[in-house]
């Protein structure tokens, strides 16, 4: 969503890169560049000219003056100004003291709020809440029955006492839920309000009547991320006409330019708290700040994918398959190969996986192209051996590999493939899990199968000695008492001198500037 407005501020700032000094020049150009960036983003104009000002505020200060790196300090200056407009600080649900909870969503029809309360609902399920979802949306065609199948599939119960459809009174059904949901021990109540194409007095009122009678400890207004410019006037229509206490951003994985979630807060004065970015229920999580200013200046976003990685990876499984490297690696097999594929594929698409890491902004067209059937083809041709041949692929004989090349609707040759890439991972992994680095890889520990070229001495001249003859005995007599050291046994302090164990070179010599020092 953000690819617009990434591209334009990495181009802004590698035009600052080398500079030591910021000109008052350099300074407008780039506050220029990001002005255009944010409005081609669909940035409100209010808050386009307000961060504007205060970067190029900040930029004529002494902290880029003074800076040893004065681009560098701008890039922190802009991400600092993101967080502010996003919001700041990370906003938590507030929770009644005395249950239930009631949490009521408001917006327009289409901005996703019926799926979204499944999503927030299966969300406070993981957090150890009892949620229960309210059908109170009786106008829009079928909305009663989308709730109560999202529901089923976030396991979450779903009070739906009327049809919708046009019938019933969603007023009533709101004052009755709050009673149900004691009845049942139920401690957070989500309420599924009625949306309209566009802001209207009878969306207001009735909107107004259903929070005034369930009291709502939570009013999330539910706004879609590719509305643009809209954005900012429906969220004031309903700030004044119904009132909202915080933001959830829906659509997210959209391809719009994502104006709306740079407006909404710094506009309405009211934080984003969720976001939703994509179709399935897992696809949810808390808004934050910094995060997102993170994501849009392509510095990735490694804590929420750390956070995906610990809800999707079983810890003592992961142990296991560590331990096994760390033996040897013949006892992983392509059993846990699978299971640890299964663990990633739980974390989302690969394309959301690379793009939260770092860097990874400059690569985001290949990235965009990775085919996700790519793991489901791997996935079936795992499955398609027996368990005997998952745990000791090396009796997989032609015969064999041509059977589970029928059996998955792949070809032998992407059997071949898949059996030798599981060996050379294989054999890679247990080197990294021994902590030995990659083998074949210079400079690196562990490293194995040098070339022989690599390992013979290279020709030319010889080592140099210096022209100076009082300096050239000394170097010498040094020379000398290295090798006598070295011929005595290891140092008394206990360094084995090389990375081996071996002693060190005893023609070493101290490069020309630290020996001046010393």
């Amino acid at each position: 969503m953000f690819d617009t407005l990434q591209d334009r501020l990495a181009a802004t700032f590698k035009s600052l890169r080398g500079k030591g000094r910021l000109s008052e020049a350099d300074i407008d150009a780039t506050a220029r560049e990001i002005r255009i960036a944010l409005l081609e983003a669909d940035v409100a104009l209010p808050v386009v000219k307000e961060f504007v000002a205060r970067v190029k505020e900040r930029g004529r200060g002494a902290e880029v003056s003074a800076a040893l790196n004065p681009a560098q300090q701008v890039i922190k200056i802009v991400n600092d100004e993101l967080v502010e407009i996003l919001g700041g600080e990370t906003r938590r649900l507030r929770f009644a003291k005395k249950a239930p909870t009631v949490i009521m969503l408001a917006g327009l029809q289409g901005a996703g709020k019926t799926t979204l309360a499944a999503k927030l609902g299966r969300w406070l399920k993981e957090q150890g809440s009892s949620p229960m979802l309210v059908a109170a949306d009786l106008q829009r065609p079928n909305a009663v029955n989308q709730l109560q199948i999202v529901g089923q599939q976030a396991g979450v119960t779903v009070y739906a006492p009327e049809p919708g459809n046009g019938v019933g009174d969603p007023v009533q059904v709101a004052r009755n839920s709050i009673d149900e949901a004691r009845r049942t021990l139920h401690d957070v109540v989500i309420v599924d309000t009625a949306g309209r194409l566009g802001v209207d007095a009878e969306l207001m009122r009735q909107a107004a009547d259903i929070r005034d009678v369930v009291q709502p400890d939570e009013v999330l207004y539910v706004v879609d991320a590719m509305i643009g410019q809209d954005a900012v006037t429906t969220a004031q229509a309903f700030l004044d006409g119904v009132g909202f206490s915080g933001v959830v951003l829906s659509k997210l994985d959209g391809d719009a330019r994502g104006g709306a979630a740079l407006s909404v807060a710094q506009i309405t004065g009211r934080q984003v708290m969720f976001a939703s970015n994509g179709e399935k229920l897992t696809d949810f999580d808390v808004f934050h700040p910094d995060r997102m200013a993170s994501r849009i200046l392509g510095m990735g976003d490694m804590l929420t994918l750390i956070e995906q990685a610990e809800k999707a990876f079983d810890a003592d499984e992961a142990a296991k398959a560590a331990a096994k490297l760390q033996a040897g690696g013949g006892d992983f097999t392509l059993d846990d190969f699978l299971q640890q594929m299964q663990a990633v594929r739980k974390m989302g698409s690969l394309s959301k996986i690379f793009g939260m890491m770092p860097g990874m902004a400059q690569v985001k067209d290949q990235i965009a192209s990775i085919d996700e059937r790519e793991i489901d083809r791997i996935q079936a041709v795992i499955l398609s051996m027996t368990p005997s041949e998952r745990a000791n692929p090396k009796m997989i004989d032609g015969s064999r590999r041509t059977r589970i090349a029928r059996g998955s609707g792949t070809t032998v040759s992407d059997v071949n493939g898949l059996v030798d890439r599981f060996f050379d991972a294989r054999k890679m992994m247990s080197q990294l899990a021994s902590g030995g680095g990659i083998p074949g890889m210079p400079g690196i520990p562990g490293m194995a199968k040098r070339s022989k070229a690599r390992q013979q001495p290279k020709k030319g001249r010889g080592k140099r000695t210096s022209g100076n003859p009082a300096r050239r005995a000394a170097e010498e007599q040094a020379a000398a008492g290295r090798r006598a050291a070295a011929s005595a046994g290891p140092s008394p302090f206990g360094d084995p001198g090389g990375p081996d164990g071996t002693a060190a070179d005893p023609d070493f010599a101290l490069p020309k500037e630290l020996r001046e020092l010393l």
